[in-house]
């Protein structure tokens, strides 16, 4: 039995944090999450995806891409271009990138 996700998709940001909750309650209710990579430096410990809009588009309509770069701006200063990317799908930036993850951090 599907429950109702209380994850809000209309953010433009998520923390670390946030994104490993939200992802695993996403998960749980079957939609999937992906860590998309912009910068081709995949975050140790994380599963990643390479930014490539051709293989996003194959990805289930409803599913979350959560972006990032080195420091978190330059993905959050591109949600507007890749929510116009992939239309059936909630994008969203990962809040400080690659340079604030903290790789022992699990929920």
């Amino acid at each position: 039995m599907m429950e109702n996700t209380m994850v809000d998709l209309s953010v433009d940001e998520w923390t670390q944090d946030e994104f490993l909750r939200n992802k695993k309650e996403l998960e749980a209710s079957g939609i999937k999450v992906l860590l998309i990579d912009t910068i081709l430096n995949p975050i140790e410990g994380a599963e990643t995806v390479t930014y490539s809009p051709p293989l996003l588009r194959d990805e289930p309509k409803g599913s979350v891409f959560v972006f990032y770069c080195d420091t978190g701006k330059s993905s959050k200063e591109r949600l507007k271009e890749f929510r116009s990317k992939f239309p059936g799908h909630a994008c969203i930036s990962l809040r400080g990138g690659r340079g604030y993850w903290r790789k022992n951090l699990r929920v």
